[in-house]
Order: structure tokens, then C-alpha cells, then sequence
């Protein structure tokens, strides 16, 4: 059984976590110890509400060394909705900039929508050959939020092995769509802008997939 840890900074659906993450197989710890997070085969790294609120979480209990030295030696990482937002370099909310943790180039800003939140079960276009999404490409997820990156900027090469990144629409929902992105899968680190652990059959067959993959 693999070894996961839940990254307990202070935001996220921590429990809802834990239970979908021992739901898939997963051998759960709920910590922000810094050893506990760096030495399991995963680290979960949850998170809700204001991206600047996120970030000074994180960094009290110094969750972005944490993940920058599991990716530096190759062992998995996943965000989810915040947690997926501050692995971006940088948020944007009322004015108020806040760097992230610069895993990958890009700006988290307010969707341009109508309706703001983005809520609700919504579509995703997933790229071929996800590991992640296998099983539940066509499936439907639920998202909650009011920013997303909407532009990926990360350029790569032929000796770089490009990320695979899931898009998605808020006009699904809501009429009048914005595009952004919704999950990314770049080595040992993922991330999802939706909450697979509120996206019943499809989001527990995700995580599945993930567990399976540490």
C-alpha cells in the first residue's frame, strides 16, 4: 500500500481528501511534518479560498521547500484548486499580487465569464495518452472557483518531454465561455483545477490512477 501524505497548512478539504486518497488504496497521513511530507511515496498538496491566504500557509510551514525537493529528486506531487493555482509563479486577486511557488511559468487571474464563480460539474478536453484521466476522459468533474490560468506559457524542447495539460470552459456551465486550464501532468508533478474528491465515480477513478502510478 503506498504511503501518502495530505499537506495540513491550514486550507483545503483536508478530510474529504483523506477519505477519497484511503478510498484509492492510498495509506493516509494528514501532517505538516516537513520529514513525514518529504518521505512518502506521495504528497497531496489540497487547498481553497484566497491564493495570498494559500501562499503564507504554505510558506509557514514551509510546504513550498517541501514540494520543490520532492520534485528535485523525482517523487510525485499533487495540487488540487489552490493547491494546483499557487504551483504557478504568480496570483492575482483584487489588485493584490502574490508569488507562487514558480513550478511552472504562468499568471492565476479572474476568470472572464459572466458568471464568476465557474461551479458545477463541467467537461474537461483531455490530451491523448493521459495517464492521469485514463478511464475517464469523457467524464465530468466538479470545479468551484473564480481563477484559473488562462494561458500556458511553459515552452520546452527536444530533449524536454512536453507536459500534458487538460483545458476546460466555464461556458460549459455557464454560457459565454473562458478557457483554462484544468489539470497538468509534468513528471512527477500534477495537478487539478476541479476537486476529484467531490467528482464521485470520475474523481475516484482518477485518483486511483494516481495512487497506482507512485
Amino acid at each position: 500500500m503506498k504511503n501518502v501524505v495530505v499537506l495540513d497548512y491550514g486550507s483545503g478539504n483536508l478530510r474529504s481528501a483523506v477519505r477519497a486518497l484511503e478510498r484509492a488504496g492510498a495509506s493516509v497521513t494528514l501532517t505538516a511534518d516537513r520529514t513525514a511530507a518529504q518521505d512518502a511515496d506521495g504528497l497531496l498538496v489540497p487547498g481553497v479560498g484566497a491564493y495570498a491566504a494559500c501562499m503564507a500557509g504554505l510558506r509557514a510551514v514551509k510546504g513550498h521547500e517541501v514540494i520543490g525537493r520532492r520534485l528535485s529528486g523525482g517523487r510525485p506531487v499533487l495540487g488540487i484548486c489552490v493547491g494546483m493555482q499557487i504551483l504557478f509563479s504568480r496570483g492575482v486577486e483584487h489588485g493584490v499580487e502574490t508569488e507562487g511557488c514558480d513550478e511552472w511559468p504562468g499568471v492565476v487571474e479572474r476568470l472572464q465569464a459572466p458568471v464568476v464563480p465557474h461551479m458545477g460539474w463541467n467537461t474537461v478536453d483531455v490530451p491523448e495518452d493521459s495517464e492521469l484521466f485514463a478511464g475517464v476522459e469523457d467524464q465530468r468533474f466538479y470545479f468551484v472557483h473564480s481563477y484559473g490560468v488562462r494561458d500556458w506559457t511553459l515552452v520546452t524542447n527536444n530533449r524536454t518531454r512536453a507536459p500534458k495539460v487538460t483545458w476546460a470552459e466555464t461556458g460549459s456551465i455557464s454560457g459565454g465561455g473562458d478557457r483554462f486550464v484544468a489539470a497538468v501532468e509534468n513528471g512527477p508533478l500534477s495537478a487539478t483545477q476541479f476537486h476529484p474528491e467531490k467528482s464521485g465515480d470520475a474523481g475516484a477513478q482518477l485518483l486511483r490512477n494516481w495512487v497506482q502510478s507512485l
